[in-house]
């Protein structure tokens, strides 16, 4: 029995539990069901799988009596009630074993398959929201794309066919016998503009953009500047071109343009992750302008000279751990902690820092990335705390009113102790703080939940 399900119980014709056997696999870890031996089954499971039972026990006393076919005895769940708790679904078959009206129950775990269906869930709920966000985006840059007056195209980067066009270009380029959409762009173009069209191209693909291309339409005489710039979107490159009347622009202006280059400031303000440049002790020097999006500062607040403490982490602690580290080792890498802005709720963020002690200025460079909507790694743990009311008064009936109470509180206080300790490194004097204990009182629970020994000693320094 024990090769051939996760859990068999010999119930007698009464349904009391007279043995009880764990496949090899799950002793250990279900050790504390061996306790249930001389109890009722259906005491083990929660008030709502109780009806499941005597079904299961009147059908298999009535040798299948009832069913389409006696033979058959189809399998059924039930969710067993442990301590702390824990639920345990178990699918369950009933074999007569034919002595004293003795029945065997092959039960199986379920908490696997119960574990992938909600992550399954969660990953369709974020697709769905993903989905809801792409179509505002898509709106919004649709929108702007058609309500701007220069004339942009979009073009494939090798072949040059043009795929999407506004409403400008087609006013344009419109043709009343031919759709822009479909043609290669150097139909478009008179063919005295066509070699400085490729030679336009060819700069954009190699350096990202090119310069300013005086131009002519195939069908007309107007003068136009052509600039284009590559973009890459999954494995594909396409080229964004944009057509605007030719304007007179100084040489000196010209060769300044091409000596500056890309501004590394530039690309950083740009930037989808927050950056913020601190001094040592933490005060902002420069943002860019995710960081300010984040915490939805209004138009015209100054971050300059505040504290980076103002809106980061949960308490002081975690800004006074973060210097610390840096000031040691020099960089830190996905820091977990929260952001807190103007307005709404704490925000989950990660962050990556780097200190610069040499340099005109000594100062310290945050990469901050929002990780809110980010799925789990691994799979709802067994001891996750209820985060309703609905959930904390579906334990009612499983246990007691006060060791829902003291466990719910046990488990709260391990729980915290352990973020604590994850997010000042193991550094038990400034999770004591963070927590609002004494350093004795932080052993005192070391010692309690036997934790004493992760990280090091708990014997105080």
């Amino acid at each position: 029995m024990a090769a051939s399900a996760d859990l068999a119980l010999v119930l007698d014709s009464q349904g009391v539990i007279r043995d009880i056997s764990l496949s090899s696999g799950r002793s250990q870890e279900l050790g504390e069901l061996r306790q249930w031996v001389g109890r009722r089954w259906i005491e083990t499971v929660t008030v709502e799988n109780r009806g499941k039972v005597n079904a299961m026990l009147a059908v298999a006393a009535s040798g299948g009596a009832g069913t389409e076919n006696p033979g058959e005895r189809p399998a059924r769940q039930v969710t067993h009630a442990l301590s702390g708790g824990v639920d345990l679904p178990v699918s369950y078959n009933i074999v007569p074993m034919g002595v004293q009206g003795r029945l065997l129950a092959l039960g199986r775990d379920l908490r696997e398959v119960a574990a992938v269906q909600q992550r399954l869930v969660d990953a369709q709920q974020s697709m769905e929201r993903d989905y809801l966000r792409l179509r505002h985006t898509e709106a919004r840059y649709r929108l702007l794309f058609e309500a701007v007056d220069e004339a942009v195209l979009v073009l494939d980067a090798a072949s040059l066919v043009v795929f999407e066009h506004n409403a400008a270009a087609a006013r344009l380029l419109g043709d009343s016998t031919k759709r822009i959409v479909g043609r290669s762009f150097a139909e478009l173009l008179a063919v005295e503009s066509q070699a400085e069209s490729y030679a336009s191209f060819s700069q954009a693909r190699s350096a990202g953009r090119s310069d300013d291309t005086l131009v002519r339409l195939a069908n007309g005489n107007t003068e136009l500047r052509l600039a284009a710039s590559l973009f890459k979107q999954d494995s594909s490159s396409s080229l964004l071109v944009r057509l605007s009347p030719a304007r007179a622009t100084s040489p000196e202006r010209t060769a300044s343009r091409k000596a500056e280059g890309p501004s590394l400031p530039d690309v950083v303000n740009a930037m989808p992750d927050a950056f913020v440049l601190t001094d040592m002790q933490g005060r902002i020097l420069s943002a860019n302008q995710a960081f300010s999006d984040m915490l939805q500062l209004s138009a015209g607040e100054s971050l300059q000279g505040q504290s980076l403490d103002r809106w980061l982490g949960r308490s002081s602690v975690d800004l006074n751990v973060l210097i610390t580290n840096l000031r040691q080792h020099g960089v830190l890498r996905l820091f977990p902690t929260t952001l807190r802005g103007s307005y709404g709720e704490p925000a989950a963020v990660e962050i990556s820092a780097v200190a610069v002690p040499d340099g005109p200025q000594a100062c310290l460079g945050f990469s901050i990335r929002d990780v809110a909507r980010r799925l789990p790694a691994e799979g709802r743990s067994n001891r996750q705390l209820p985060r309703s009311v609905e959930q904390l008064t579906g334990l009612v009936g499983r246990l007691p009113l006060k060791d829902i109470v003291g466990e719910t509180t046990d488990l709260i206080e391990r729980l915290c102790i352990e973020a604590a300790l994850g997010l000042t490194r193991d550094n038990r004097a400034s999770a004591a703080e963070m927590l609002g204990l004494s350093r004795q009182g932080l052993y005192m629970k070391l010692r309690r939940y036997g934790m004493q020994d992760s990280g090091g000693s708990a014997s105080p320094e």
